[in-house]
């Protein structure tokens, strides 16, 4: 880890419009995979999201009458469909953390012309998955806290949130306090410049998804990821040897 902690530290200034059209240009090479992840993450979400949607159906279906006079409910009947969809709620963050890493790994591979193939549940599988989950639970309970704050502290730790899944996918082998604690050093240093390209590139990628009779918007949203990647590529760069190598850890 401290070898990144120096290399963020001392990593060059980064150029907005070098790094939007790095990622317009990556974009042309991932555009497919970009798709088949999203597409990935709704299929997988589609159960979870069904579920969530049980307590209300079934309050319908205990107490019809409650529902129709707009009476309020029998909390205990509540409260478990209420820890069931905060459960499944939180297997979708996994899905989707997981997927948008290795979206990332593949974005790699496209942009240097590496040999690969398009893995999307390589963190799905072992040695890898506790962490994902447990990177997933860290990011949530970030952007919960920050939410608490009175909402303004979720645009900042938006940066190094977007960070962490980009260094988790080419460090996969530091813990995940490290790769938080990275993601927050490099979201820290690259803060203003990093929150720009997210937000253009967001706004981008939906305006001109939504000119494409707006079901085009499948096909733009993974822009939004990519200027992610060249923040990353530009301030610490890929290293041939990994970081469980440079740092003497073991995957947890």
């Amino acid at each position: 880890m401290n070898t990144l902690l120096q290399k963020i530290e001392n990593a060059k200034d980064l150029d907005f419009g070098d790094i939007f059209g790095k990622s317009i240009e990556l974009f042309k090479k991932v555009w497919v995979q970009g798709l088949l992840m999203l597409l990935l993450t709704m299929v997988l979400m589609i159960p979870i999201y069904l579920i969530t949607f049980l307590p209300m159906m079934a309050i319908g279906v205990i107490e019809p009458e409650a529902m129709q006079q707009g009476q309020e409910p029998n909390m205990a009947l509540l409260i478990p469909f209420y820890l069931i969809t905060i459960v499944f709620s939180f297997f979708a963050m996994i899905i989707a953390f997981g997927l948008k890493s290795a979206f990332y790994r593949i974005c790699k591979i496209k942009d240097l012309n590496e040999a690969g193939s398009d893995d999307y549940f390589y963190f799905f599988k072992k040695p890898y998955l506790g962490k994902t989950i447990k990177l997933a639970a860290m990011t949530f309970g970030i952007s919960l806290i920050a939410a608490l704050l009175c909402v303004l502290p979720v645009f900042y730790v938006m940066v190094p949130i977007a960070l962490i899944n980009v260094i988790y996918a080419f460090n996969p082998d530091l813990t995940a306090s490290d790769i938080v604690k990275v993601g927050f050093k490099l979201g820290n240093k690259k803060w203003l410049i990093t929150f720009g390209l997210l937000i253009i590139s967001s706004i981008l990628a939906q305006l001109v998804g939504m000119i494409m009779c707006f079901i085009g918007v499948f096909v733009t949203a993974s822009f939004a990821y990519l200027p992610a990647y060249f923040v990353y590529k530009e301030s610490v760069g890929f290293n041939e040897t990994s970081a469980i190598e440079e740092i003497g850890t073991s995957v947890e």
